[in-house]
């Protein structure tokens, strides 16, 4: 059995750890230092790195984890991404034989270009693609890429564990209040996520049944997610991608 664990570096990012107790998968390890801690703690020996986009907190301990461990480093085909030893599109698989673990890959662009998700042992594992109750701004993708991204992500079985690269989600929650404050399963969300971090406990993995629930930008399909879109572009009967768009750029402003 496999254990998942959501590893904190920098202030708000989640290397992700799979480990049968001998072996490790790490995702997106940003900081090389406290996954190698918890290898060393733990006696675990680093099987591969699964990277879901270039940025540098994603990224940035793939050359000295590669030295240290001889691990495999699976990620897109982007050349700004270090040390990869096997590149990935879209509908390719991943099998780490050692642990007996087989992935499969979602091209998920939108936040970036090269953005991939991985899909396995009843996980998602989404980098800034999809957050608690938010999603990742548009660096490099358009709306209608980032709706096409995320009906993937919402074609999953609801039980799918959400594994996010960063701890948003009380942030996340407030925005969503301001349009969707009358969602009764948004404000159990925000008891029960408030309650975990003020106990230092992470709000992820959630899961895909509760970002529908929950999460706006999973909910652009939803009437009243439509209706907030016509409002704020001032325009009837707006098409999917741009209910995303709206809540996006409502986000976007929002942030400040």
């Amino acid at each position: 059995m496999l254990k998942l664990i959501p590893l904190p570096a920098f202030e708000d990012n989640y290397i992700w750890v799979l480990h049968d107790a001998h072996r490790a998968v790490a995702v997106d390890p940003g900081d090389p230092a406290p996954l190698a801690a918890f290898l060393d703690a733990h006696g675990l020996a680093l099987a591969a790195l699964l990277i879901t986009h270039h940025h540098r907190d994603h990224t940035g301990g793939n050359s000295w984890l590669r030295q240290r461990y001889g691990c495999a480093v699976y990620a897109s085909h982007n050349a700004a991404i270090p040390a990869v030893t096997h590149r990935l599109h879209g509908g390719n698989s991943v099998n780490i034989l050692e642990l007996d673990l087989h992935l499969e890959v979602l091209a998920t662009p939108g936040h970036t270009l090269d953005h991939i998700s991985y899909v396995g042992h009843g996980c998602l594992f989404c980098g800034d693609t999809v957050f608690g109750c938010g999603c990742g701004k548009l660096f490099e993708g358009s709306p209608a890429m980032m709706a096409a991204s995320l009906d993937a992500i919402l074609a999953l079985p609801d039980t799918t564990r959400v594994c996010c690269a960063h701890e948003y989600t009380l942030s996340n929650i407030d925005f969503a209040k301001t349009l969707d404050g009358d969602n009764p399963a948004l404000l159990e969300r925000e008891r029960t996520d408030r309650d975990l971090r003020a106990h230092g406990q992470p709000t992820l993995p959630s899961t895909l049944a509760l970002e529908k629930a929950t999460n706006p930008f999973l909910r652009f399909h939803s009437p009243d997610m439509t209706a907030f879109a016509a409002r704020y572009l001032n325009r009837r009967n707006p098409d999917p991608a741009e209910v995303f768009g709206a809540i996006r750029g409502a986000k976007d402003a929002w942030d400040g």
